[in-house]
């Protein structure tokens, strides 16, 4: 029983992973949605400050942007109905975390960190904390500007923030999860695997002491 509880992770620094990446990259959007916009003004009030400029016909930079949909601007008027799925994919992630026992994967803990921090971030700016006025109100902030030219044509990725840069990276992070450890009928997961392993190895030993 000593050997199981040493192994068995546990639930109280599980949370503090979670809650600590929440919060820092919750608190690191804001902070730069707030300095961003406090150099740049509105949406439309400065030209684009460029980082990289025709690197490859590749353009990195900044420009205050309003977004009223969701990541990357897709469904753009639904803003009130993003802000409430966001509530509720919070509360069921922490659910899954801590009563369904998924935070026993420190992959998944620091997945859902990173994921639940995208979207306080935007949550944010769609409850309208930020203040802005008028047609802005309950936007969210966008500023990271990429472009890319290649003779006539040019292309300009939708503005985004660190929110859905976070939220992309968790997505990213589930899907190799997901494609590492599979739970599909007949596959055994390399978490699995270890674990009989380990009873193995044990049984070996006690044998032999025997």
């Amino acid at each position: 029983m000593g050997s199981t509880n040493l192994h068995k992770p546990n639930l109280l620094q599980r949370g503090v992973v979670f809650g600590a990446l929440t919060i820092l990259g919750t608190a690191i959007d804001l902070w730069t949605k707030e300095q961003t916009f406090r150099l740049k003004g509105l949406p439309g009030e400065q030209t684009p400050t460029w980082w990289v400029e025709n690197l490859w016909g590749g353009y990195a930079g900044v420009e205050t942007a309003i977004n009223q949909g969701a990541l990357f601007g897709l469904g753009q008027g639904y803003g009130w109905l993003f802000a409430l799925v966001s509530i509720v994919a919070i509360a069921g992630m922490i659910l899954w975390l801590f009563v369904g026992k998924a935070c026993e994967s420190l992959w998944l803990t620091i997945t859902m960190g990173l994921i639940a921090g995208g979207i306080l971030g935007n949550l944010y700016d769609r409850l309208n904390m930020h203040g802005l006025p008028g047609p802005f109100a309950g936007g969210v902030r966008d500023w990271v500007l990429l472009r890319y030219r290649s003779g006539a044509d040019e292309y300009t990725w939708p503005n985004f923030n660190i929110a859905d840069a976070l939220l992309v990276a968790g997505a990213i992070l589930l899907g190799i999860y997901s494609f590492l450890y599979p739970t599909d009928d007949g596959k055994v997961s390399p978490k699995a695997t270890v674990t009989n392993d380990a009873s193995v190895a044990r049984d070996k030993t006690v044998a032999t002491d025997a």
